[in-house]
């Protein structure tokens, strides 16, 4: 076998020059924003947004988390913070049971009328979910739903089905059938086979729908306006109240602090997890 050369050629010079650059360009913004949100108000004063701070603060953290207004409250975006963690967690929790449980029966039982159902669901992945907002909201106010906790996750649960669905099923379509087939001639019924046998072999597609719902459902802004109701107001709507608060004096490190802190859960899943991200995408996610 021959050593594959490490010579830099003028195509591999380009391709590092390529990603060098692209890495600079999302890079760049985030540089600004966390020097911006360590230097006090007389530094960002002066203009220059790409210098490093002269004397380093964390007050304008402290002020975001717990002081900043968000509205006619003051309490920063940390109460906005456990309402999304309490939103997300059965957000993605509900979604993934239930696409994962979708997904396979799609894939092994084949219900009557399982391309109708199917189908449908496609459908759903493609309507804009603005279409939707003013049926939904009559059937959660009928419901005595609209505006509470219950009502936000069943409307996160219900966009998150068509794509979850998808998912599961081309990842359990692409396991081999002897599988199924052997557990079934062991006597094994719909729930036994999915718990022992498909759900441990789905570690790293349950990563990936994982990631995706967490950061949806995390940076989700409209929905959670619409549905959440005041005392749920999630992180996002707290975040758009300090930024897009009109009295007062416009304190930019407050606001780059508040942006660095919403975006930090998305950010840590998926570093903690982005390992796992891959391996699930190349083990049958985007599979037909």
């Amino acid at each position: 076998m021959t050593r594959r050369s490490r010579r830099l050629t003028p195509a591999r010079v380009g391709v590092y020059a390529f990603l060098a650059s692209a890495a600079l360009f999302f890079l760049l913004p985030l540089y600004v924003m966390l020097v911006t949100s360590v230097k006090p108000m007389d530094e960002i004063r002066l203009g220059n947004i790409f210098a490093l701070p002269v004397h380093l603060t964390l007050a304008p953290w402290r002020a975001a988390w717990s002081s900043a207004c968000t509205g006619t409250d003051c309490d920063g975006i940390g109460t906005g913070f456990w309402n999304s963690v309490a939103i997300a967690v059965p957000s993605t929790v509900l979604p993934i049971a239930l696409g994962a449980v979708n997904g396979y029966a799609l894939s092994f039982w084949r219900p009557r009328g399982a391309a109708v159902l199917f189908a449908i669901l496609m459908c759903g992945a493609f309507i804009p979910l603005q279409v939707m907002i003013y049926p939904l909201v009559r059937v959660l106010a009928t419901l005595g739903l609209f505006g509470s906790l219950p009502g936000i996750v069943i409307v996160h649960t219900v966009f998150a089905m068509p794509v979850l669905t998808l998912l599961f099923r081309n990842y359990y379509a692409a396991l081999p059938r002897e599988l199924f087939h052997a557990a079934r001639i062991d006597g094994g019924g719909f729930w036994r086979i999915f718990l022992q046998v498909m759900l441990p072999l789905s570690l790293p597609m349950l990563v990936v729908a994982a990631i995706m719902q967490v950061t949806g459902v995390w940076n989700d802004y409209i929905l959670g306006l619409v549905f959440a109701g005041r005392a749920h107001l999630p992180m996002t709507v707290q975040l758009n109240n300090v930024i897009n608060t009109t009295t007062g004096t416009r304190l930019y490190n407050v606001n780059m602090a508040a942006t660095l802190l919403t975006s930090l859960v998305p950010l840590a899943v998926y570093f903690a997890s982005g390992r796992w991200f891959v391996r699930g995408i190349a083990a049958g996610a985007v599979k037909g």
